[in-house]
């Protein structure tokens, strides 16, 4: 009978997974779609590969029992008669954890509205301890520090998309002959960007393969970087030539399509690496509720780290590519079209702030979403056109809804664990215990 509990757990972590896909995942490649780089069809094909790819190949293999430590599963085992009672209290939490999450995000997507999982599984984690262990079962600095991450990343991120775009706008696009200052600057903003990608792959996207070679030190990684953004430049300003040589004839209007044409490539790359580094980073912990389940079934303890088996990887892999394809459209329509018009080289210049912040924040150990940062990146490329390049009733609306992802996260997993708890408790401690 266990093995039907696991089943069931499974069937919420594919649920939870496809709702990855088609939230959190789509705002990777809103830039490319929304700038008409990619068609939906292509970015969804892209960006499956490359989430399957980091989720898979390089996704954590270790994850917290409880999400971010905002629980302390010590509280857990207190309040338990008996270690079968401390699995059975995580098993109930976890799975009710999972598809509170998973709801909220569903019903984000239907509406379009981008929110972060992590703080989704977060929110409903701390519900599910909450009501649980108490209120002081939940670590509130680290929550206080969610909070926070509210106003850092998006503030952040609108900045430096900012000044980045100002930059282009007025160096190469407002210029009598773009042209002629395409050829001249974009090797540079390509440096730029290829240093951050590669940056970000190094500390984020394959942190959990780097974190094991010894020899890859910060110099290390930054000479990499630094040797590999400058191949770059040097490659495209060759291509860049070639592609604009003669066109400086054109008029202003034909010039600036050109320019954009360039930018182009640059857009789909930097929205690709968005994409890998999250299904390397985030997917093993989003669905790291269902290793907690997994492991208090094979034990029948409640441990503070857990194991996500290679099962569990390709689950959450193939649930976000499912995701994406269905319903990933609905959310990148809004982060794409909807909050201000994207072209490729305002597409480069979200995305490249996007990862540097992430990056810097990454670094710091600051708690930042990747939603958030990019979406603050585009707003941020709306506000060098001024308030009106916002679509701000759109722009309310998603940040509402980021201020209701925890606590109704929070509830809606209240509720299913009080449901779990009076319905499913003395079986599960039948089973777990007759497995013990």
């Amino acid at each position: 009978m266990l093995f039907t509990v696991l089943v069931v757990a499974a069937v919420l972590g594919l649920y939870m997974a496809w709702n990855i896909g088609a939230n959190d995942v789509a705002n990777s490649m809103a830039d490319a779609v929304g700038s008409k780089a990619l068609s939906i069809r292509n970015a969804v094909i892209l960006a499956g590969v490359c989430e399957f790819a980091g989720a898979v190949l390089v996704g954590s293999h270790v994850t917290d029992t409880v999400r971010k430590g905002i629980v302390d599963p010590g509280y857990l085992t207190a309040i338990a008669a008996t270690p079968a009672d401390a699995a059975v209290i995580m098993v109930i939490g976890m799975t009710s954890a999972l598809l509170a999450a998973a709801i909220w995000l569903n019903l984000s997507s239907y509406f379009g509205m981008p929110v972060s999982t992590t703080h989704s599984i977060v929110g409903a984690v701390a519900g599910f301890g909450i009501v649980s262990a108490g209120w002081d079962a939940v670590n509130w600095g680290k929550m206080a520090n969610i909070v926070a991450s509210w106003f850092i990343s998006p503030l952040a991120g609108g900045f430096l998309a900012f000044v980045l775009f100002v930059f282009i706008s007025r160096f190469i696009l407002g210029r009598d002959r773009p042209v002629r200052a395409a050829m001249v600057l974009v090797p540079f903003i390509v440096f730029l960007a290829a240093a951050v990608v590669t940056l970000a792959t190094i500390y984020k996207g394959l942190k959990n393969v780097t974190g094991n070679i010894p020899w890859l030190t910060d110099g290390v990684s930054f000479a990499i970087a630094m040797l590999l953004s400058l191949i770059a430049a040097v490659a495209s300003k060759y291509w860049v030539r070639n592609r604009l040589d003669g066109k400086h004839t054109l008029s202003i209007g034909e010039q600036l399509d050109e320019v954009e044409k360039v930018f182009t490539p640059l857009v789909i790359v930097t929205s690709c690496s968005v994409a890998f580094a999250h299904g390397a980073n985030d997917v093993a912990n989003s669905v790291g509720p269902l290793a907690a389940v997994v492991e208090v079934i094979r034990t029948g303890t409640v441990q503070m780290k857990v194991g996500v088996p290679m099962w569990i990887l390709f689950l959450g892999g193939s649930g976000i590519v499912i995701g994406l394809a269905t319903y990933g459209y609905r959310v990148m329509r809004t982060v794409g079209s909807d909050i201000t018009e994207i072209t490729p080289s305002r597409g480069v210049a979200a995305d490249i702030a996007a990862t540097a912040t992430v990056l810097v924040c990454t670094r710091m150990k600051l708690p930042v979403s990747t939603t958030h940062t990019l979406v603050g990146a585009i707003i941020g490329i709306g506000m060098a056109r001024g308030l009106s390049g916002i679509n701000r009733q759109i722009t309310k609306k998603i940040f509402n809804s980021w201020m209701l992802t925890v606590p109704v996260a929070a509830v809606i997993s209240m509720l299913f664990y009080t449901a779990g708890r009076i319905l499913m408790y003395d079986y599960l401690l039948r089973l777990i215990g007759s497995a013990g």
